[in-house]
């Protein structure tokens, strides 16, 4: 695996000075080592970070000269040191994937998998790490009582001795909600989770629920999905980079040198801008799915246990979008009638968010569970089905928008949670290169949800799974009714089978098949 000490040559160009393996001593082979280098093993190193995650993990893929499994030994106790960088001249903290053992962040191992024998001096296998949380957590368990904002207590859990004990930043949004909550004997992440389901942001607009927990290399993240596509004030969060796809081959671009004066950094930063490789994961949200999911309607029916009563209440996407912050600026989906029904009370005939009962949800609250009068949310019990309607739907968009998985140079200052710019041309203006008539439902903001890091032959590049909730350019309404779009409804007639089903008085003279009654 390389090392690069020199200025970058090219997009993807790295620094990797070196990888460390620290057995269950703190040494390497002799104990006069503070860890074994093997950064000339490495064949493939792998980081992995996403927004659904609660840590970051990691592999390496090595070719084992030296028999370390037997010799160091590596017996899933060990630690991994390194620092990665895109090789840029300016190496601030945010620039690097510090897993140094200076920085107090090495990763632990926990396992090692696909073992083989390639010859008779060497062998191959995968060594797979995580952070020092990801194994404490599974460790420990947390049994206590929280009583405060929702992010004060997850601040507790995170730096508490007896807890996950992290010396990691973490980057918290304050809740508007605060509660009574009893852990039950859970791990650190599970608490965590749990608090998080109930948490609501103190936002401008104040009306998403539930908060993303999870590692970066940068450090942890306790936030809303909004506050990844909105300011405090309601501005929208800006891009960390433009990517852009062309048909001109990526390797070649981006080892352009010389390619005139003053012009070599332009190459470089448009190496990093270029994308490699694109695929759509879902390329359309999927309506049929997020209809029965209650993305669009979604009734929750909430049994108050203190007060013996029930309530409704009905979540209705299109008149919601504005109550939320959104990565684009329009409904994924336009609010045109869908079928011949017709909205009670008034003229007009329903669109999807129009049904309610696409999806039903029971759901248990009461009032002075821990004393206060309070439902579920720590707000009044009355909000609890609007809010479980908001978060299941917010969820919903998420894990069923667009979704594309990008394939672009390393950029080590890139993270989970970041937006992107994708810029993609339209079908029709491919063979305009430098035509700027983009894609008006695939271009736009994303959401990075997950990054795969991955150094290998000389090369550091990043796969990037993108989401976004919405879009940037809405859809025109119908302005029609359905009977306008789709032609009035027909009845085509109720039919009596048998009065459409041919008898026989006799039975057939044949052998050898089967007919009603009997076979000939």
């Amino acid at each position: 695996m390389a090392v690069t000490s020199t200025g970058p040559e090219f997009a993807g160009d790295y620094k990797l000075r070196y990888i460390r393996i620290h057995n269950h001593k703190g040494e390497g082979l002799t104990n006069s080592t503070h860890g074994e280098d093997i950064t000339s093993l490495v064949l493939e190193l792998n980081i992995y970070e996403s927004i659904f995650n609660n840590s970051v993990t990691g592999s390496m893929v090595i070719a084992d000269t030296r028999n370390l499994i037997a010799n160091l030994p590596i017996q899933g106790t060990e630690r991994v040191s390194f620092r990665l960088s895109s090789n840029i001249s300016d190496e601030n903290p945010d620039n690097v994937i510090d897993c140094s053992e200076n920085s107090g962040h090495p990763m632990h191992v926990f396992a090692v998998t696909n073992k083989s024998q390639v010859n008779d001096g060497m062998q191959s296998y995968t060594i797979h790490f995580a952070s020092r949380e990801f194994v404490r957590n599974l460790r420990l368990k947390v049994s206590e009582s929280f009583e405060g904002r929702m992010d004060q207590m997850i601040n507790k859990i995170m730096f508490d001795r007896e807890g996950l004990d992290s010396s990691k930043a973490l980057y918290y949004q304050k809740t508007r909600n605060q509660d009574k909550i009893v852990i039950p004997n859970l791990n650190p992440f599970s608490a965590i989770n749990m608090i998080a389901k109930r948490s609501l942001a103190d936002s401008l607009k104040g009306e998403s629920a539930g908060y993303l927990f999870y590692e970066t290399t940068k450090g942890f993240h306790f936030r809303s999905w909004e506050s990844l596509c909105e300011d405090k004030n309601g501005g929208l969060i800006d891009s960390k980079i433009r990517l852009q796809y062309t048909q001109q081959n990526v390797d070649t671009q981006d080892k352009q040198k010389n390619p005139g004066p003053h012009k070599e950094e332009d190459v470089l930063m448009k190496g990093y801008s270029a994308i490699r490789s694109y695929e759509f994961k879902s390329n359309i949200h999927d309506v049929a799915v997020n209809t029965a999911k209650g993305t669009y309607g979604h009734r929750v029916i909430t049994h108050n246990i203190y007060d013996k009563t029930y309530r409704k209440d009905d979540y209705h996407y299109h008149n919601s979008f504005n109550d939320t912050g959104h990565v684009g600026f329009m409904p994924s989906v336009v609010e045109s009638p869908v079928d011949y029904d017709q909205i009670e009370g008034t003229p007009y005939q329903k669109g999807v968010s129009d049904y309610p009962e696409a999806r039903v949800s029971l759901q248990a609250t009461t009032r002075f569970a821990h004393g206060e009068d309070t439902g579920s949310y720590g707000t009044p019990v009355e909000d609890d089905g609007t809010l479980e309607g908001i978060r299941i739907a917010q969820k919903n968009k998420i894990e069923g928008g667009t979704k594309v998985e990008i394939t672009v140079n390393g950029q080590s200052w890139l993270q989970a949670g970041d937006v992107i710019d994708f810029a993609l041309q339209s079908i029709e203006n491919r063979d305009n290169i430098s035509g700027s008539k983009l894609d008006p439902q695939h271009s736009g903001r994303y959401i990075i949800t997950d990054i795969r890091h991955r150094v290998a032959q000389e090369r550091y590049i990043q796969v990037l799974t993108c989401i976004k909730d919405s879009v940037s350019n809405g859809y025109d309404a119908a302005g029609k009714s359905y009977a306008e779009i789709a032609g009035e409804p027909t009845v085509e007639g109720i039919y009596d089978i048998d009065e459409h089903t041919k008898t026989y008085e006799t039975t057939p003279n044949q052998s050898g098949a089967w007919y009603p009654g009997g076979t000939y």
